[in-house]
């Protein structure tokens, strides 16, 4: 069995309507949020034992951000090796599982770090929607900025990853850890 987590990037700023849609950075609900799921991420590893071997991200300035406030939030004092793949950035479903088709057998845990609609859309690929999955359901409703999943993926080499083949064990939000972080009320 395979481990693959999947984090969104948080919150990025659409206030250069000139600025590229690659260029564009975290906005200040970013810059909370990222951190908060960093350490969250890193807690939730320890309590299970697990350790990323390898971290495979959008070079998105949305991205790396998110990363390295991550690490931050998490307590690192350095950077994290972090594996830069451009075909991540805005990639389908079908893309993703490319890139996870071209990792190593060693590698037992993943961490992706991506851009909606692809991660979304890779859960639903990956997870059957046959009702046994409360988690997937929550995901039906939104895949937020920001938002971390872990999914165990029935293979034994990342090259035979198909649909239907994983569980959605965890899924955690930015506002689930600080309602502040949640969807704008009117």
């Amino acid at each position: 069995m395979k481990t693959l987590g999947l984090l969104r990037h948080a919150k990025s700023d659409w206030g250069d309507a000139r600025a590229r849609d690659f260029d564009r950075p975290l906005n200040a609900r970013g810059r909370k949020g990222a951190p908060l799921m960093g350490k969250h991420i890193d807690e939730y590893c320890a309590q299970r034992g697990l350790r990323w071997d390898r971290i495979l991200a959008s070079p998105a300035v949305r991205a790396a951000e998110t990363i390295e406030l991550g690490a931050q939030g998490a307590g690192y004092g350095h950077a994290l090796p972090v594996n830069w793949d451009r075909r991540i950035y805005l990639a389908s479903s079908a893309s993703l599982l490319d890139v996870l088709r071209d990792q190593d057998d060693a590698v037992e845990s993943v961490l992706l770090v991506g851009h909606n609609p692809g991660l979304e859309d890779l859960i639903f690929d990956l997870v059957p929607d046959d009702g046994s999955s409360p988690l997937r359901d929550v995901v039906e409703q939104k895949f937020p900025t920001a938002a971390f999943a872990v999914m165990e993926v029935d293979v034994t080499s990342w090259k035979d990853i198909e649909e239907g083949q994983a569980r959605l064990v965890h899924l955690m939000r930015p506002r689930d850890l600080d309602p502040t972080l949640g969807p704008e009320r009117l």
